[in-house]
């Protein structure tokens, strides 16, 4: 009975660490120490390591003998490469999301309401929040386990959000383009794959390769 606790924690531990990259507490290239974590959450090293070793499989953080662990220096062309995939993964949630979101899209709809309001205050935080959030209503509505393990294990939330801090990433309007996926849905549009799909590499940052 002990494995939901451990697992409980550990999640409770990466989502610490990884409010404290998205808000800035430790910059690029800045030392995470393991010990440090446990003594200020008052836990064991052992969940504190489970939990970097997840945040290193997202590439979020690096380890290095001798050196312990750090916030990876990232660049727009990391960023970026996650967007191809999650396009991939979301044209596929669309098309087996697309009966379902057609005759019900309230879970959705909520996350449009809330991006408006986050448009209207240009509240960075609320943008992500709610756009990950309706992103992942859509995969989820899709009803395949395996595709929306998948999704999470990109990092949605976390790409998104240091996109947006990091590298000024910005749209014209997150609520708008999200209403115009719902409306879609609802009319049963054929295309709606592809328009998930452009949607989603639209808001992949662009890096300079010229």
């Amino acid at each position: 009975m002990t494995a939901p606790v451990i697992h409980s924690l550990r999640e409770q531990i990466r989502e610490h660490i990884l409010e404290g990259i998205i808000s800035g507490r430790w910059q690029p290239g800045e030392r995470i120490v393991e010990r440090r974590i446990a003594t200020e959450l008052e836990v064991s090293q052992t969940p504190v390591r489970e939990a970097l070793r997840e945040l290193e499989s997202l590439r979020l953080i690096e380890s290095a003998p001798n050196k312990g662990v750090r916030v990876r220096s990232l660049t727009a062309a990391d960023l970026e490469e996650s967007y191809p995939v999650r396009a991939g993964l979301e044209a596929i949630a669309a098309e087996l999301a697309a009966e379902k979101l057609a005759l019900d899209c309230s879970a959705l709809e909520p996350h449009v309401n809330a991006l408006y309001e986050a448009d209207r205050k240009s509240d960075g935080t609320a943008q992500v929040r709610h756009t990950v959030a309706f992103h992942r209503e859509m995969v989820r509505a899709a009803g395949n386990s395996v595709l929306l393990h998948t999704w999470e294990g990109l990092g949605i939330e976390v790409f998104t959000a240091l996109s947006i801090r990091w590298l000024g990433t910005v749209q014209q309007s997150y609520a708008e383009e999200h209403e115009e996926l719902v409306a879609a849905f609802q009319r049963r549009d054929p295309r709606i794959a592809e328009l998930v799909k452009a949607h989603v590499l639209g808001c992949a940052p662009r890096h300079e390769s010229e």
